[in-house]
């Protein structure tokens, strides 16, 4: 007579009607061999498939299913989780709030708006803008100010664009190319002097160049929204920080007394970021117009107005008060930047 003892442990598959068994001795006589078996059996009277299981090494196995299915719980707790892991993969980083880049602060904080100057009540009689020429001097200007100071990154990228065009154009072709670019922007200016002054419509002879037609084309929208034109291509100078410049116009925009800047472009530039350096030029004409004893006001908005060939509608681009004055400490630590250069 074979003793043995017999566990058994009933497993009801979450299918209906499907019972798996699963059979175990954990105890014998030594004397007698003894097997464990592993089945599934159904309910429904179906060929019984064959359990790849029944290949594993039962005897080698045994101590493992017996102290797994002895328990009815996971013996596993969040702690002993925890030390596993910790021995696996090191203790866990605790998470940093992210390390905000290091604002930098100008040494010289001259305020965009002069706190000293003074408006008269009465503006002068005048009506028409004012025109100031442009003296030669040691005094640096924004355009070689800026220039000097450019990025690397976009450096690289001028740099890239320019080595393009020298290889579709040849070095000949691409000087005559930006040469044409130059007078483009030469007389499209002057054309909206001459609209500025007359208060009418630019010259039959304006009009009908190919250059630039399509640029005045695509600022008319613009046009009927600036009013109360108080500098036309004037030069300004800031007398504290000792830079100058010449600003393309300085007008009423939709109410708004603002500097601002004509740019042609071949490219669309729907946003204020496309225009690259341009709010810091129109940033550092503000302080250098409201630091300027040749100017009566004080301006604290910026207008940069992007033209189109093809004649589109030009992207005005409007610079609130605070907007300037962020690129107003940009631009003053461009020019720290030269200063240290030069």
């Amino acid at each position: 007579m074979l003793l043995a003892r017999m566990k058994f442990l009933q497993l009801l598959s979450p299918k209906s009607g499907k019972l798996e068994m699963l059979f175990q001795i954990p105890f014998c006589q030594k004397q007698f061999p003894y097997m464990c078996l592993a089945t599934s059996a159904c309910l429904c009277s179906k060929k019984k498939k064959m359990n790849s299981y029944e290949q594993v090494d039962q005897e080698k196995y045994k101590n493992l299913v017996y102290s797994v299915t002895s328990y009815k719980t996971s013996a596993q707790t969040p702690e002993t989780i925890f030390k596993e892991d910790n021995l696996l993969y090191g203790p866990p980083d605790k998470q940093r709030p992210p390390v905000k880049a290091e604002t930098k602060t100008p040494k010289n904080c001259i305020p965009l708006i002069n706190p000293n100057k003074r408006i008269p009540l009465l503006n002068s009689d005048s009506n028409l803008p004012m025109k100031i020429a442009l003296q030669k001097t040691k005094m640096p200007s924004v355009t070689r100010i800026l220039q000097q100071t450019i990025s690397p990154q976009q450096a690289f990228y001028l740099e890239r664009w320019k080595q393009k065009m020298i290889l579709e154009l040849g070095k000949d072709g691409f000087a005559e190319y930006t040469k044409n670019l130059f007078l483009q922007g030469e007389l499209f200016h002057a054309a909206l002097e001459s609209i500025f002054l007359s208060e009418e419509m630019a010259t039959k002879e304006q009009r009908e160049d190919v250059a630039i037609s399509g640029y005045l084309s695509s600022v008319q929208h613009v046009l009927k929204d600036i009013s109360e034109v108080k500098a036309l291509e004037s030069a300004v100078h800031h007398e504290t920080l000792q830079y100058l410049g010449l600003v393309d116009c300085v007008a009423k925009y939709r109410g708004q007394l603002c500097v601002i800047d004509w740019k042609t472009s071949e490219k669309p530039k729907p946003f204020l970021k496309n225009t690259f350096d341009n709010p810091l030029q129109v940033a550092a004409y503000i302080g250098a117009i409201n630091h300027d004893a040749n100017y009566d006001f004080q301006v604290s908005c910026g207008l940069i107005v992007v033209a189109y060939k093809n004649g589109s509608p030009a992207h005005p681009h409007f610079m609130d008060p605070d907007l300037c004055s962020q690129y107003w400490n940009k631009w003053l630590l461009r020019l720290e930047e030269y200063m240290d250069k030069n």
